[in-house]
């Protein structure tokens, strides 16, 4: 019989010396022999279009080290088995375990399937969230430096007009999708930081959206699909996709998100040659490399091992009743990641209305406004007065003549602003709050669900659950009874 409390601790200990083991705080000089364990040495050619990894026997039992953000469902569905496999084959792994350790040895039963990808990983993690390795990064200065046609550039987005590098972070921000990976994209498929001149051709990144034809709106498209990407990985959700010709590719289990996001963006708009080209070493990853370094040189853990979420409270009053109107679905944009919920106040009216005095939207912890406007509010548990650090809340369609100011300190159950229809999508007056950690977002339901006063948050896109012991309430837009939950904390 396994002994829980003591593989526990063992667990914490090896993903302590993990941790020290993996971690970049140090020297940006990179230790190969780790380099090697968790991603391989980059081609020099044009890579196979395969991995050519062998057809395993079923049940085989293979290697495997954890990387950042690995949970055990999602593991399971990218080696094709089972997470009570995985659990028989690693019994130091508690049964209660979210996030592994980064660097913790993992034995895998593998189920052999056709098509595996490439092995080459192109991008960590890191690099791909807005997250603490972009701390410093001054997307207004780098840009200044070029030559390209983006330093000019002009938009109106986000009720304001915007020069190029207010264009990228105003994305990075709202998708948390890296500023340098989005001028990297930039970059590798239009010039935009060599070339004086902007694409003379509509759809410059290559999305063939009606009213979607200028820079900034493809820019807009080439974030959400790479959040899909990368999330869809993450989660699980998304083991195989299709090219445009109709070929079938499913990324190789040992893939990291970050290098995953980049081979399904570029599957949406290449095929043959020239999407291996983009995933190669000789590709975006490339680019990338030339203007802001070798981003494995100093990849960073952005999830650590046995991550927790804090205390949260439901994001309004206490005693109140409010509906619980939508289960998991997308934090920003359309898609992946599905990491948020949605609240909407007692009424008896429906649609876009204005609400009670008392009805307004709360802080679910203690923490420090660090964004407040029409795309949403940041409350930062760690109040270092960065939302690419730590736990942070986030709230959407919260209503301008009551929205809380940045640089406002809140306790738990202070108000935030009264639910509306402002701001992104709504067809009724309501709360949609998120959680992301270290740039991350974090998924609604899963490993690391949403917990409201115990209501743990569960199901698929849109028809989730909130459960509490026997207690069972259902998402439904319908606010009808069985959709009704309180806040019961004082």
């Amino acid at each position: 019989m396994i002994n829980v409390k003591k593989t526990a601790r063992l667990f914490n200990l090896l993903f302590t010396l993990c941790a020290l083991t993996f971690s970049s705080c140090a020297p940006r000089e990179a230790n190969t022999a780790i380099r090697t364990m968790i991603t391989p040495l980059a081609p020099t050619a044009l890579p196979a279009p395969t991995s050519g990894r062998p057809q395993y026997a079923p049940g085989e039992l293979v290697d495997y080290i954890a990387q950042n953000g690995d949970t055990l469902p999602a593991l399971a569905q990218r080696f094709n088995t089972s997470v009570e496999e995985i659990f028989q084959a690693n019994p130091i792994i508690p049964r209660d375990a979210t996030t592994m350790p980064v660097g913790l040895p993992m034995r895998i039963p593998i189920y052999y399937l056709p098509l595996w990808g490439l092995a080459y990983q192109s991008l960590p993690d890191s690099a791909f969230i807005n997250g603490p390795a972009q701390i410093g990064f001054n997307t207004s200065a780098f840009l200044a430096s070029t030559n390209g046609w983006l330093k000019n550039y002009r938009v109106y987005a986000g009720e304001k007009s915007r020069n190029g590098a207010e264009m990228v972070e105003y994305v990075a921000v709202n998708y948390s999708v890296s500023p340098r990976l989005l001028l990297a994209i930039l970059e590798y498929q239009t010039g935009a930081l060599t070339q004086p001149d902007p694409p003379s051709q509509k759809f410059a990144l290559g999305f063939r959206r009606a009213y979607y034809d200028t820079p900034y709106l493809q820019l807009i498209i080439a974030a959400n699909i790479l959040n899909n990407g990368y999330y869809g990985w993450r989660n699980g959700t998304l083991t195989e996709f299709e090219l445009p010709d109709g070929s079938i590719t499913r990324p190789d289990p040992w893939q990291n998100a970050g290098s995953v996001a980049l081979q399904y963006y570029f599957s949406r708009t290449q095929t043959g040659k020239a999407y291996l080209a983009s995933i190669g070493s000789d590709g975006l990853a490339h680019t990338y490399a030339t203007f802001f370094g070798d981003p494995w040189l100093d990849a960073s853990i952005g999830i650590p091992g046995s991550l927790q979420q804090p205390p949260l409270r439901f994001p309004f009053l206490a005693g109140h009743i409010w509906a619980y109107t939508s289960g998991p679905h997308t934090g920003w944009g359309s898609g992946e990641p599905y990491a948020a919920l949605d609240f909407a106040p007692a009424s008896d009216v429906t649609g876009c209305y204005t609400v009670a005095r008392d009805l307004f939207s709360t802080a679910m912890a203690d923490g420090l406004i660090v964004r407040a406007d029409v795309d949403g509010v940041i409350v930062d548990l760690d109040k270092d007065g960065d939302e690419r650090t730590g736990w942070v809340l986030y709230y959407l369609h919260t209503a301008a003549d009551s929205r809380i100011t940045v640089g406002k300190e809140v306790k738990a159950g202070d108000p935030i602003g009264y639910p509306s229809c402002e701001g992104g999508s709504a067809t009724g007056t309501h709360v949609h709050i998120a959680r992301k950690y270290n740039g991350e977002w974090v998924s609604a339901s899963g490993p690391l669900a949403f917990d409201l006063e115990g209501w743990v948050a569960g199901g698929e896109e849109r028809a989730g659950t909130l459960t509490r012991g026997a207690q069972t309430v259902i998402a439904c837009d319908c606010s009808d009874f069985r959709t009704r939950i309180a806040s019961e904390l004082r």
